[in-house]
């Protein structure tokens, strides 16, 4: 069954990517987590994602295009990620989930994958 881990990271740890000092463990940290996950076999993929303030927001109302600069939502948690994992069921994603290194200063969403319909 396939699943995806959303993680949801503070702005404070979000920050750690591009600070000279904390930059190293926090990428130390993820790389570890995702060679753990790829040598598993459960990966089937993921991503980083750039911060919010670099994100554009699209909403069509009446046929009319509204295009805005930046995050749609004022959140306490920023989307920094995901991954799509293939194990067997809800019990094994959350194991991978609980290991994540943003789980502690934020949050891990699992959700199962929706299969297309059937032709």
């Amino acid at each position: 069954m396939h699943y995806m881990l959303l993680f949801n990271e503070t702005a404070a740890e979000l920050g750690k990517r591009t600070d000279p000092a904390r930059a190293d463990a926090y990428w130390g940290g993820w790389t570890a987590y995702m060679q753990a996950i790829a040598q598993s076999g459960a990966m089937v993929s993921g991503n980083g994602l750039q911060p919010p303030e670099v994100s554009t927001t699209i909403r069509v109302e009446n046929g009319k295009r509204h295009v805005v600069d930046g995050p749609f939502a004022d959140t306490k948690e920023i989307l920094g990620g995901y991954i799509i994992l293939d194990v067997p069921d809800l019990d094994a994603a959350l194991e991978w989930a609980a290991r994540a290194p943003c789980v502690s200063a934020g949050s891990v969403e699992i959700r199962p994958v929706m299969l297309p319909p059937a032709a």
